[in-house]
């Protein structure tokens, strides 16, 4: 996951409480059947070797290790030094970046370039409310035209609220299904397919929730 903070350009603290977090995210959160099924939609429409962009990868498990075996090339990139660590020896067949995800960009000196797809999983739960749709429009700018975004959400209406997680407090932001959907438009894609998954963290006392996967296309130029 990418991750923010308090001070919403500054996403340290909580970058820290995800290095601490470490394998512990894995093994709380052990069965992830929407993203794997997420991915095998999109690995469905992408043509072979593809240059997939994994955002707030973790782990590496299980999306950039999904997408590695299934021969695409694979962009890893994360706030969390400690995830990434984790993700070059589950996944050295990917290339990993530690990066914010709101200052990635395709062109210039540290430009990653554009995708064929981006996956962007939980993510943007870590964001502001007002962050989300320019960090939608700038995950548009790293596709290629009619590329795909695999996007997942918890169906939640919070604005930058403190919740603790696996011993730590975050703070995370969501929207509710429709305004979800709203806002995934306006950034320019088309929504081809939605599935919801109710998900109950192992070894947590948290409740379910509701997670929301959208299988996504660029459009325009």
């Amino acid at each position: 996951m990418n991750v923010g903070g308090t001070d919403r350009t500054d996403r340290s603290g909580q970058a820290a409480a995800f290095d601490a977090i470490g394998g512990r995210y894995d093994e709380a959160f052990p069965h992830k059947e929407g993203q794997l099924a997420a991915v095998q939609r999109l690995l469905s429409q992408l043509r072979p070797g593809a240059r997939v962009l994994d955002v707030g990868c973790g782990t590496g498990v299980p999306t950039a290790r999904q997408l590695v075996d299934a021969g695409h090339q694979v962009v890893g990139v994360d706030l969390s030094a400690g995830m990434l660590e984790l993700a070059r020896k589950q996944v050295p067949e990917a290339e990993f970046h530690q990066a914010d995800l709101t200052t990635l960009s395709a062109q210039g000196p540290d430009g990653l370039g554009q995708f064929d797809a981006v996956t962007c999983f939980f993510t943007l739960l870590m964001l502001g409310r007002a962050e989300i749709p320019d960090a939608l429009r700038l995950l548009r700018s790293l596709l290629r035209p009619d590329g795909l975004l695999a996007l997942s959400m918890v169906e939640a209406d919070l604005d930058d609220a403190e919740i603790p997680f696996l011993g730590h407090t975050i703070r995370v932001s969501g929207f509710l299904r429709d305004e979800l959907r709203q806002v995934v438009r306006d950034a320019g894609f088309e929504i081809t397919g939605e599935e919801t998954y109710a998900y109950a963290p192992a070894s947590t006392h948290a409740p379910p929730e509701h997670q929301l996967f959208l299988n996504c296309r660029r459009t325009g130029q």
